[in-house]
């Protein structure tokens, strides 16, 4: 279990001051200046040694992200950092409590970082639905100003570094990278052919980093306590600390910090406090943002939060916020309407995913009531084969995995479905 002094969040559900003055207090803003001395080597170095890996749901090695940078663009462009602060995957409610409730650490991150890849400005891209929450952020910036720890000559270093806030319209698409891009630069969310990619021509074509809220978040409690530490949570690979978030069928859904590699039992039944009616009424777990396939309790029983761990039982790690559903829960008609979520998200730029999400969503639409006929359970497992890595962004693969786990892992549930509509005996679902 992590103790409390190695928490990198201090203020996760609001009890202490979110200003300036008490997040000081608590030891963010502490000798940033002195961080920033050290120089943008050491802190690439640093970020690669602790072992930190995008907290958005990808999982990609950030120090290893920065340094894909351009030391100096030779044609005098700028370079820019952006923060994903979208979270608009169904299940996902992590970044908004570093938002609403602990700003400064993301403002302080985004200055190390953006120092540390040579950036001009960061821009803080945010959801529409979060007012609240920008307007905490929002807050935060100013103060950080006022005090001089932006700006012109940002915490006496010698470095001038702007952070701007942006709010989008809120748009799942607009989560994706490139489309994050797009939207800043004020055109309609759609996802650009990669490469090139954003660290040579990203935001109005300069070289550009895009980051996760929490990725950056943690960089400077990273640095003050070092890699070793940091690394020293976790397994190799899926090092340091992490939010982990569980909603659904538990008794005490949150928010919280944990270490890395935490078996997904003692996540739930330590600060979820269990599943509703114990685990043995567990039916299934989304364990990460609702793009990450369907587990069943024998898959969850044993099974390690971090990225291999999930990758060994058939899913991902995305962004660790569990959906935990009990018998209770119609399984196909969850999955449906994460279909349909995902057809009303695509941005229709690729035929698999414009044609595609409407298609699978209306195949399961006929699974959910019964309607279908056995032999379509395969074909729509085709389909989402034809939709899945076969579009420029994620999204088409995001609508394809859910189904795939649901007929990988509950297969069965949709063959009784459609006995029982064949039958005409819906009310009592066909004998076991």
């Amino acid at each position: 279990m992590l103790k409390d002094q190695d928490r990198i969040f201090t203020n996760l559900y609001g009890m202490h001051d979110r200003s300036l003055k008490g997040a000081m207090m608590r030891g963010h803003w502490d000798n940033t200046a002195g961080i920033l001395a050290n120089g943008r080597d050491w802190i690439i170095e640093q970020i690669k040694a602790s072992g930190l890996r995008g907290r958005g749901g990808a999982g990609f090695p950030t120090g290893l992200k920065w340094s894909f940078m351009p030391k100096a663009s030779p044609d005098g462009r700028p370079s820019f950092l952006t923060i994903n602060c979208d979270e608009s995957e169904p299940g996902t409610c992590k970044d908004r409590e570093i938002m609403r409730h602990d700003p400064h650490c993301l403002i302080e991150g985004a200055l190390i970082a953006g120092f540390a890849m040579g950036a001009a400005a960061a821009y803080l891209y945010i959801r529409g639905e979060y007012t609240r929450e920008k307007e905490a952020l929002q807050q935060a910036i100013d103060e950080a100003y006022e005090a001089g720890f932006l700006g012109k000559n940002a915490c006496g270093s010698g470095y001038d570094y702007d952070v701007y806030l942006h709010h989008g319209a809120g748009a799942y698409i607009c989560g994706e990278e490139t489309a994050l891009l797009e939207s800043l630069e004020g055109k309609k969310g759609m996802p650009r052919m990669k490469p090139p990619f954003p660290a040579g021509a990203g935001l109005y074509g300069c070289p550009t980093t895009v980051n996760n809220c929490e990725s950056i978040s943690v960089v400077p409690t990273i640095l003050r306590r070092g890699a070793d530490w940091f690394a020293s949570f976790g397994r190799p690979n899926n090092t340091g600390t992490k939010l982990f978030a569980m909603s659904g069928h538990v008794n005490t859904p949150c928010v919280i910090e944990e270490s890395m590699s935490i078996p997904m039992r003692e996540l739930i039944e330590r600060y979820g406090g269990g599943v509703r009616g114990g685990w043995k009424n567990l039916k299934a777990i989304i364990p990460g943002g609702a793009s990450c396939p369907i587990l069943r309790p024998e898959h969850c029983e044993d099974a390690i939060m971090d990225f291999d761990g999930m990758r060994e039982v058939k899913s991902s790690l995305g962004t660790a916020c569990m959906i935990v559903m009990d018998q209770s829960t119609d399984v196909v008609k969850a999955i449906w309407r994460l279909s349909k979520f995902f057809k009303h998200e695509s941005c229709g730029q690729c035929t698999p995913c414009r044609e595609g999400t409407g298609w699978m969503m209306r195949v399961m639409d006929r699974m959910v009531t019964g309607e279908a006929e056995i032999e379509e359970i395969d074909m729509l497992f085709n389909v989402t084969k034809q939709v899945e890595g076969h579009t420029i962004c994620a999204l088409g693969d995001a609508a394809a995995w859910p189904i795939q786990a649901l007929i990988r892992n509950f297969r069965e549930e949709i063959e009784d479905r459609i006995k029982a509509r064949k039958t005409g005996r819906m009310g009592a679902m066909a004998a076991e």
